[in-house]
């Protein structure tokens, strides 16, 4: 129901959730003064620059925090994600000062009890302990001034988001015209001319399945897989927690500094060495969700340059409270194109299946130039029913929209859909009407997602205006990593 509202309402929610996360993290505040070389800067506002290395910096600290590896960090796609992150706190952080907001003691403090360390920091008793916070600033190399600074901006930031964000403008007559729209109803009669219909009408020649499969090789390609080895380290329950974590930590060192081998940890340590074959990007076939080998990051760790061209181990990983994992790639089978004589039932069916495609598409055309001619003489069609966008049926997408958007005044109407890989639909549209009941509740629940929309549609104007404001320019777009660095 209402899903093409819906659909763009998931979209804008998650650009505003990359507006609202906070400029400055409770661990490290981004500087926002850079004197680099102009080569680095990617773009300015008001004039000062948001450089390829604080890009750099920010996506390794994000790629981190979500658990990803250095390889998530040094996509252009993901780093495009973060430079566009930190514009938009830049766009905000100038609007904050421009506006010259202010934040009040109670608002921060308020603010400041949310945070999980802090409230942390309160004893039993319900007094704070001073002298904890400050050594947990200065760890992170904060004094107390430049804490409550970045804390009160961020709540700036915050404040400033949500306020453009909630000026929700009521407009009911929007909201009821709307709803009326996906609630009229479409009679549709419906007829069908699909591939595997015509499948028996073609017989594809011998010149025809070579060529494409020489054209397709990729098709029939086995995918790239690895032989691997690997062991696990498990907490013993009746163990020492302090014990343990000294054997976790002679664990990852183990098998990072000897990282030719995982025998000597594995001997240190009294753990089996395990083997597995046949692992791919998509992890071992047929093994349980829990088993190590299921696990994302290591799997995509087994086939970084380091495991498989250097045939070391990979960093140990921790995939679950008190179970850490290492492993290395024995042996690298690349993907390789199979014979034809191994492949020709498969080629055969996929040649035969576009064949027959083709049959069924030139079959609709044919049937839709003959309607159109002679509409009284439409036979062929399935039962009529009634479908509206509330209620949409067994259409959906393209077919949907291209029925629901005929001008009335052109029923009996026609329309050709096309259904890549299937074949093609004719769909004849005779009548259209208003439902008798009005289902409240779906009237409510569209209000109030038109409503969201237009305040996103408000913030989306205010981000526009402060960006012109702010005189934000770009100077150098930001390039793929080199391969000296690892990309």
């Amino acid at each position: 129901m209402f899903d093409t509202v819906r659909k763009h309402q998931r979209l804008l929610q998650f650009v505003l959730m990359l507006l609202i996360v906070p400029s400055f993290a409770f661990f490290g505040i981004s500087s926002y003064s850079s004197f680099l070389d102009k080569e680095t800067d990617l773009v300015k506002i008001n004039g000062k620059p948001i450089t390829a290395q604080e890009v750099e910096s920010a996506a390794k600290r994000q790629a981190e925090r979500v658990g990803g590896n250095a390889q998530i960090a040094q996509s252009l796609q993901f780093r495009q994600a973060i430079l566009n992150e930190l514009l938009q706190q830049r766009i905000l952080g100038y609007a904050v000062g421009d506006l010259r907001l202010q934040v009040g003691k109670e608002a921060l403090i308020k603010s400041l009890q949310n945070i999980p360390q802090i409230r942390a920091l309160y004893k039993q008793d319900g007094s704070f302990d001073d002298v904890r916070f400050k050594q947990l600033l200065a760890s992170n190399g904060l004094n107390e001034e430049q804490f409550y600074a970045s804390q009160a901006f961020d709540l700036k930031i915050s404040q400033l988001v949500n306020s453009v964000a909630r000026t929700e403008i009521a407009n009911p007559k929007l909201a009821e015209i709307i709803s009326t729209l996906y609630e009229t109803e479409r009679q549709v009669q419906a007829m069908s001319f699909d591939a595997k219909d015509y499948l028996s009408k073609v017989s594809p020649t011998e010149e025809e399945l070579q060529a494409f499969y020489t054209a397709n090789a990729k098709l029939f390609e086995t995918p790239e897989f690895v032989d691997v080895e690997y062991i696990v380290l498990k907490a013993d329950p009746k163990e020492d927690a302090k014990v343990f974590s000294e054997k976790a930590d002679q664990f990852a060192n183990m098998t990072y500094d000897q990282s030719d081998s995982l025998k000597p940890a594995a001997d240190k340590l009294k753990l089996s060495v395990q083997t597995q074959k046949g692992v791919t990007r998509s992890g071992a076939p047929g093994v349980a969700r829990n088993h190590p080998l299921a696990n994302p990051k290591i799997v995509q760790s087994l086939f970084g340059d380091e495991a498989v061209k250097n045939k070391r181990n990979i960093e140990a990983v921790q995939i679950s409270p008190g179970v850490f994992v290492s492993a290395r790639v024995v042996t690298f089978h690349p993907a390789q194109t199979l014979p034809y004589k191994d492949v020709a039932a498969e080629v055969k069916r996929q040649v035969s299946q576009r064949l027959a495609e083709k049959l069924a598409i030139k079959a609709a055309a044919d049937r839709y130039a003959a309607i159109e001619k002679d509409p009284k003489g439409a036979s062929g069609f399935a039962s009529p029913t009634w479908v509206s966008r509330n209620k949409p049926g067994n259409l959906v997408g393209g077919a949907l929209d291209q029925v629901m958007s005929i001008n009335p005044d052109k029923f009996p109407a026609l329309v050709s859909v096309s259904n890549p890989g299937v074949g093609t639909t004719l769909y004849r549209v005779d009548q259209v009407r208003q439902p008798t009941g009005v289902d409240a509740k779906a009237h409510k629940a569209q209000a109030q997602q038109i409503q969201a929309l237009a305040a996103q549609s408000e913030f989306a104007g205010f981000m526009s205006y402060w960006r012109d404001v702010a005189g934000v320019k770009v100077i150098n777009p930001l390039k793929p990593m080199s391969s000296g660095s690892g990309s």
